[in-house]
């Protein structure tokens, strides 16, 4: 058998645009015949879905959905991308989305992996997800995954205008006391954006950079020596304020924050999520 080496696969891949696996796949059948190969490829239709892997997928639609669980309820959401608003929002694209986010909650997927590999009626979601690209003649792909599970389950959908799909996403879980104020939470992490549910919550690496931060800021304003300590406290509690969930303004009424919210039913907030078309860490 001839060795299927990196630059036959490269050169390959750079004249018919397929992805890497199917390049491989293609070599191996043709025993390194690069002629033959690209016959195959031809012939399975790899071509042009390879060819719109390079292309960038930052509009879509996320999907969400609540089931029952073990703890309560389990909220599911997941990104799909498509390269143009236009086909984001149409009819067929949003069925492709619920028919994604019922295999996700099947599965009881948390992540990209979890969810590419679920099954689906094409094979696998992410079968499903190469017919689509398939039918709608763009990059199509799976974005940012998220999964909440509590006693209660809110999420609350962000549509930017009457015509899109939801592009923002809000869940939250709390306890069922917590489930009174649930609904004026989610709006709340979809406005604001919070990064982490708690203080305690925030990696230690991150508050060091911030204190570290707020610390040189102090010294290139000049201020005195003694109560930089005071001021860099003060700069890492507006910056908590900003960030965790639980220790920021409540939009309705600035007089309280989230956290009052719950403290007034009784209630706790569990986790959360959030996630937004195209802001995703490996978006392209």
């Amino acid at each position: 058998m001839a060795k299927i080496t990196a630059a036959l696969i490269k050169e390959l891949r750079d004249q018919t645009g397929a992805g890497m696996m199917d390049v491989k796949k293609a070599l191996t059948e043709a025993d390194g015949d690069i002629a033959r190969a690209k016959e195959i490829i031809r012939a399975t239709g790899i071509q042009a879905a390879g060819a719109r892997e390079g292309r960038k997928a930052q509009e879509g639609l996320i999907a969400s959905t609540i089931t029952d669980g073990g703890q309560g309820q389990i909220g599911y959401a997941v990104e799909l991308n498509s390269e143009t608003d236009f086909v984001a929002k149409t009819p067929q694209f949003v069925d492709f989305g619920k028919e994604i986010i019922e295999d996700v909650a099947k599965a009881d997927a948390s992540d990209a992996d979890q969810v590419s590999k679920a099954p689906s009626k094409a094979g696998t979601v992410n079968d499903t997800v190469e017919e689509a690209g398939a039918l709608f003649h763009e990059h199509v792909k799976i974005g940012q995954v998220a999964r909440v599970e509590g006693p209660h389950v809110e999420i609350y959908a962000h549509r930017k205008s009457a015509e899109m799909p939801p592009s923002i996403v809000a869940m939250i879980a709390t306890d069922e006391a917590g489930a009174s104020v649930a609904h004026e939470v989610a709006l709340q992490i979809s406005a604001m954006s919070p990064k982490w549910l708690s203080r305690e919550d925030v990696p230690a690496d991150v508050v060091e950079s911030e204190r570290r931060v707020a610390t040189e800021k102090s010294q290139a304003e000049g201020k005195p020596e003694q109560i930089i300590p005071k001021i860099v406290e003060g700069r890492l509690n507006a910056f908590f304020k900003e960030s965790v969930l639980l220790e920021q303004q409540y939009v309705k009424d600035s007089s309280k924050t989230v956290g009052d919210l719950f403290k007034e039913t009784g209630g706790k907030a569990l986790s959360f999520a959030r996630i937004e078309v195209g802001t995703g860490d490996d978006e392209e």
